[in-house]
């Protein structure tokens, strides 16, 4: 990234838009956020899909203005931010494996479109810490424009892919939904496991 101030903003744009889609990876997320909506109704499906979007959106904007400052201020690391969210997705991933039915959690009045979906999953360390390089890299005033068009678009996508894989669920019935919830639990626990063992590798400078 060290050349990014030679580049046009359209170049910059589009590598920034690239990058964070390849590191939020929708398609990734989609079989996680199924699983957690299993026992709500289309509508409130559709409107969590662009939930999470949103709040992926407002965290990434967030650490772009801010993010240096924020954690230089509470003197936490790029390690220790990454060390939380794993662990934060294990134990969600631990629920979807051991069987816990995710339509308790709309009983509960707790809206996963904001956590684990929007954060850590989509707006996880990695996504953050892209953001704020970008930032220090956007020398120009058409680069950061191009990079805060690059954001949206990503967000853009990502809340188009989760609506759209709503309608999966039903074609897959009862006994799909659980199949994905398993798949999920295990594609969200090696995801935990990655950040983990990268935030312990980052601590020690393994």
């Amino acid at each position: 990234m060290r050349n990014m101030a030679a580049l046009s903003a359209v170049t910059f744009g589009i590598q920034a838009f690239v990058t964070l889609l390849v590191i939020m990876d929708p398609p990734g997320a989609t079989p996680i956020f199924l699983s957690l909506v299993s026992g709500r109704n289309q509508r409130q499906r559709v409107r969590m899909a662009w939930q999470g979007a949103s709040v992926s959106l407002f965290v990434i904007v967030i650490f772009a203005l801010f993010g240096k400052f924020i954690l230089s201020y509470l003197h936490i690391s790029i390690n220790a931010l990454q060390g939380a969210g794993g662990l934060l997705l294990l134990l969600i991933s631990l629920e979807l494996l051991t069987g816990k039915d995710t339509s308790d959690v709309a009983h509960e009045n707790v809206n996963v479109a904001l956590v684990p979906l929007g954060t850590p999953l989509l707006a996880g360390p990695g996504a953050i810490v892209t953001t704020i390089l970008y930032v220090q890299y956007a020398h120009s005033a058409t680069q950061k424009f191009s990079l805060a068009l690059a954001i949206i678009g990503v967000h853009i996508v990502i809340g188009v892919t989760l609506m759209f894989s709503t309608k999966i669920l039903g074609l897959i019935r009862d006994s799909g939904v659980t199949l994905v919830a398993r798949i999920a639990g295990l594609l969200l626990a090696a995801i935990a496991v990655e950040m983990v063992v990268q935030s312990i590798k980052g601590f020690f400078n393994l």
